[in-house]
């Protein structure tokens, strides 16, 4: 079992806090993490997808009191929206006789939805943890390109070879069409949704233009921009919001967007493996979107992601603000001898970045310029998690 970068993160707010929301998309690795840490506190585990599990709690009150002595984790969470006032009751009462953590475990996998119906209840008595598919700090024995090819979902990424791979993450896609999207309420057409989701990986990296989108599918806007809210909901989407500051510069305002996960793009694109993808027009824009995901599962809540362009040319693929309000500006190559455009020089005379970096395909970190380094993405990924 490849060990997650979460596990002591996730262990550490079940210890100091009375409920943990474990959010992250199907498939992720969500259970398997939950019922690791779980052993270390005597968990006790129910599916909510489970009929049998379901049927425990048919009164929940009365069930769940009889295992307030133990961290209870309950899969699935948003399948009972009714359950959040009754643990609300549940965790006050544990409280009061002085246990004020390690009560529940929620694993869900859709964000909107878990933090609005947790958020009207269980506020100040919950904290949140996203897990991501696997990152290239975690898989360091694994070749970066076959995490790049193959994505992070754990079944795709370990599976015997690449028609495996494409073929889970096929399924994959299939699945979250077909059943677990009706599960959330939404009735979408599935074949409308994936020639939706389509687009998106021919898009990816660039800037949202919703009009465009609703055009191509026949919709209007605004439920061409439901669709996109929806796929951000289950984690697959990724918006990446422009820099602003009044510099005095013509700033991009459309966000960029991109399928969070490399994998389904390729899958999504019919891509089956490293050599198709050296030759498909998506191959920059899904290196950059592959870095751009990674550096920030690494720099997780102590880094804010941006990225920045003016009218003028100027542009940075990653700004990373830090709380004391210093910037990291990083550029995305594909290519082993990576050259900085003069739209990079151009944002960071505008911008003033506290450090300078391009992330390229390469082994070693060396100076470009003075102030400018080149850097491996593992290296650069591994100074974020550390800062």
């Amino acid at each position: 079992m490849i060990e997650r970068d979460l596990a002591n993160k996730l262990e550490g707010a079940i210890a100091h806090t009375s409920a943990v929301a474990l959010l992250g998309p199907r498939q992720v690795g969500k259970t398997t993490l939950a019922l690791e840490v779980g052993r270390r506190f005597d968990a006790h585990y129910l599916d909510l997808e489970s009929e049998q599990d379901r049927a425990r709690l048919a009164q929940p009150e009365l069930y769940l009191a009889d295992h307030q002595d133990k961290l209870v984790i309950l899969d699935e969470v948003h399948r009972a929206p009714g359950l959040f006032p009754v643990l609300r009751g549940l965790i006050d009462r544990a409280r009061r006789a002085g246990r004020a953590s390690a009560q529940y475990l929620l694993l869900g996998s859709a964000s909107l939805d878990l933090l609005r119906q947790s958020g009207e209840t269980l506020a100040g008595r919950i904290s949140y943890l996203e897990l991501a598919p696997f990152s290239v700090l975690e898989t360091q024995n694994i070749p970066i390109d076959r995490l790049w090819v193959r994505g992070g979902f754990p079944d795709s990424l370990l599976a015997e070879d690449d028609a495996r791979s494409l073929r889970w993450r096929q399924n994959f896609i299939r699945t979250y069409l077909e059943r677990d999207i009706p599960q959330f309420g939404r009735r979408i057409a599935a074949e409308t949704l994936r020639r939706f989701w389509t687009m998106l990986a021919h898009h990816q990296g660039g800037l949202l233009n919703t009009a465009q989108f609703a055009r191509n599918l026949g919709v209007d806007a605004k439920t061409a921009a439901g669709y996109l809210d929806l796929l951000t909901d289950l984690f697959i989407v990724r918006r990446l919001p422009p820099w602003h500051a009044n510099l005095g510069k013509r700033l991009v305002k459309s966000p960029k967007v991109y399928v969070r996960d490399s994998g389904l793009v390729h899958a999504l694109l019919a891509i089956p493996d490293r050599e198709t993808l050296l030759a498909h027009p998506v191959l920059g824009k899904s290196w950059e979107s592959f870095a751009v995901e990674n550096l920030l599962i690494a720099a997780g809540d102590k880094a804010q992601g941006y990225f920045y362009r003016t009218g003028g040319g100027a542009e940075v693929d990653l700004l990373l603000a830090w709380p004391d309000n210093s910037l990291w500006a990083v550029e995305i190559k594909r290519s082993l001898t990576p050259k900085v455009e003069r739209g990079f020089h151009a944002a960071c005379e505008d911008l003033k970045p506290a450090k300078k970096f391009v992330v390229y395909p390469g082994q070693e970190r060396y100076p470009i310029t003075a102030e400018i380094e080149a850097i491996p993405l593992h290296e650069l990924a591994k100074l974020l998690s550390e800062a």
